[in-house]
């Protein structure tokens, strides 16, 4: 037994001790993994140019070559102008100092206002505590009596023996020590640099072949799911990549023209630099937006071109944002906005900044394999978009924590382009069927059972008064199936009646309902307390056409026992029984039901109503009372 718990407790510690491993393999190995991410990423960028120029017969190597070149001369060349135009700015700095001096103190106030008197303590106490501490004087000496002999004072050293200062000075450093210098903290850059040019060529000229080494390591059994996921992904990351870098680009131009014409030195350097770290999610396009700001601030003397700016800002990124952007983008890219915040918190603390511009491609690519992997199905669920309840299951868990309001959120969500019967089919029923089975197997008290039950009555209730009085009104804002009265049977009268217990009865009354709106005449019945009181409460009533509403799963035994109560009364009585949302199958019900009392078997409303307009050649129990 011990064996056994010892080996359950490793193989529960198993995959924390590979997420931990995976973490540290990421940190540790990022001089390499940086590099390959980037190139990955450009390769997909790159890689419908290079499609296009192989389809003019260029071949692969020149068509990588030439798509190469000309995207290093575009980064070179306006590289080389923003460079120019930062070095400007950055000399051209100590000639704003008196307007941004000037700009500092328009914020004090009034002279003797408020916020100058609390500006001036401010400045005063920082300079107390800025104060270096009184040195302590040393204790006196202990006195000694003094002496009447005379003391001698020391002769004069003469200037051949006084100390001579000394000065140390460092060399001037030769040109090539200068370079060397200069030049030191470029390495890194421009060695990761080269590094991504080497590996982005490489997979643009081996795609395929790098493609098929990862779909042999999946093995091929499993061609066809890694096949999806690689299709998935890419097409995911090809399609934000280019769009995003199409909407960047729009955006750093706009805001360079923009800002050319209100005046702003170096426009270009800030289109550009807002392009570059709109890529950044969330703080980028803040961070983009507000230097050239600061730079207005300090170079114009009046308020106007900040406010300018402000605007151009503002009018910019609303419209990119919230226009173009949806317009473009149309689908999700699948990750929720937590997740995109959490991806950029957490692959920023791996890899720096470079992290946080690769964190929602890579995190795509997470949730990508959080679908297709079932073992890493939790990186899908925690975070891609999608709904992770069914519609049916949300509704019975907000009923469960007793929340009205919420349940009521997911029957208007739903309403919004689905009709009424598959709301009562795909919904509520499952809803009903779930608190059922929970109910028989003791799991569900009886408050929590009564607030569901009533509540799913009021919605059912609010469903017929608001927006659904009239069949035609219900038509047109609700819809239906498509449904017409059989010509047979103009004036049918159908009669519902639960089966057994109060689910039964919620179910009765949503098929009284729809059979009102597509304009027949419905009874519905309370519930029977046995077989007995069922006849004695439908032979007071004038019945066409009976439907038996149950909800599974144990609904078969009390069905049964009111049809054989109700065959023999009235052997030529047309039946249909539903049995909602019957997980055993509708058919092998009906065949058991049928063979033994000739009855009709369905399992959703819309198969009801469709039974219900089907003309079956059968005398109404008005016929089968004579």
């Amino acid at each position: 037994m011990e064996s056994s718990s010892d080996f359950a407790a490793s193989s529960r510690r198993l995959p924390l001790a590979a997420f931990v491993i995976a973490i540290a393999a990421l940190y540790f190995a990022r001089e390499v993994l940086v590099p390959l991410a980037l190139a990955v990423l450009f390769a997909f960028l790159l890689t419908p140019a290079v499609t296009r120029l192989e389809s003019l017969k260029l071949g692969r190597v020149p068509s990588v070559v030439v798509v190469m070149l000309v995207s290093l001369s575009l980064v070179g060349g306006i590289g080389w102008i923003v460079g120019n135009q930062l070095i400007d700015i950055v000399n051209e700095l100590p000639q704003y100092t008196d307007n941004i001096r000037a700009k500092l103190d328009s914020f004090h106030g009034p002279h003797g206002g408020s916020l100058a008197k609390a500006t001036d303590n401010v400045q005063k106490l920082t300079k107390e505590l800025s104060k270096p501490a009184d040195t302590p004087l040393a204790p006196p000496a202990q006195q000694r009596p003094a002496t009447t002999r005379p003391q001698k004072s020391s002769p004069p050293l003469p200037p051949s023996d006084r100390p001579v200062r000394v000065e140390l000075t460092e060399p001037t450093p030769s040109p090539l020590q200068s370079l060397r210098l200069l030049l030191r903290p470029l390495i890194a850059p421009i060695s990761m640099a080269v590094i991504v040019i080497v590996f982005t060529a490489v997979m643009l000229i081996k795609r395929e072949d790098l493609r098929n080494r990862l779909l042999r390591l999946a093995g091929q059994r499993q061609l066809n799911l890694a096949t999806q996921a690689f299709d998935d992904a890419a097409g995911r990351v090809s399609r934000y990549l280019r769009l995003q870098f199409a909407v960047n680009t729009t955006f750093g131009a706009l805001m360079a023209i923009g800002l050319y014409f209100i005046g702003v030195p170096s426009a270009l350097l800030w289109g550009v630099l807002a392009g570059i770290l709109r890529f950044v999610p969330y703080i980028g396009p803040i961070i983009g937006g507000t230097l050239p700001l600061i730079l207005t601030l300090a170079v114009f003397h009046t308020w106007l071109q900040l406010i300018l700016c402000l605007c151009l800002f503002l009018i910019v990124e609303l419209t990119v944002a919230y226009v173009i952007e949806p317009w473009l983008y149309g689908t999700s890219i699948g990750i929720s906005s937590l997740a995109i915040l959490v991806a950029a918190a957490f692959w920023t603390a791996l890899w720096g900044p470079i992290g946080l511009v690769l964190s929602t491609p890579l995190t795509v690519c997470l949730v990508v394999l959080g679908r297709y992997v079932p073992h890493l199905e939790f990186l899908h669920i925690i975070l891609g978009d999608e709904p992770v309840l069914s519609a049916e299951a949300l509704f019975y868990q907000r009923l469960l924590a007793m929340d009205q309001r919420e349940a009521s959120s997911v029957i208007d969500a739903f309403l919004k382009d689905r009709s009424l019967v598959e709301l009562y089919d795909e919904v509520m029923i499952p809803a009903l069927s779930m608190a059922e089975e929970e109910r028989h197997q003791g799991n569900l008290d009886e408050s929590r059972e009564n607030f569901l039950i009533q509540s799913i009555n009021e919605f059912i209730a609010d469903l017929a008064e608001h927006g659904l009085g009239s069949p035609a009104k219900a038509a047109e804002d609700v819809p239906l199936i498509e449904f017409k009265k059989p010509a047979a049977l103009p004036d049918l009268r159908v009669v519902c009646v639960p089966a057994s217990d109060r689910a039964d009865e919620s179910t009765a009354a949503m098929l009284s309902q729809i059979l009102e709106l597509a304009g027949y005449t419905a009874v519905l019945l309370p519930i029977p307390h046995s077989p007995g009181d069922a006849l004695d409460l439908l032979s007071r009533q004038e019945c066409d056409l009976l439907c038996i509403s149950a909800v599974p799963p144990f609904a078969l035994l009390p069905v049964r026992s009111l049809i054989k109560q109700l065959r023999r009364s009235f052997p030529n009585l047309r039946v249909i029984v539903g049995l909602w949302n019957f997980s055993g199958g509708g058919a092998q019900a009906e065949e058991r039901l049928a063979a033994a009392f000739s009855v009709e078997v369905v399992t959703t409303l819309a198969q009801a109503l469709e039974r219900i307009q089907t003309p079956v050649e059968s005398i109404s129990y008005s016929e089968a009372l004579k």
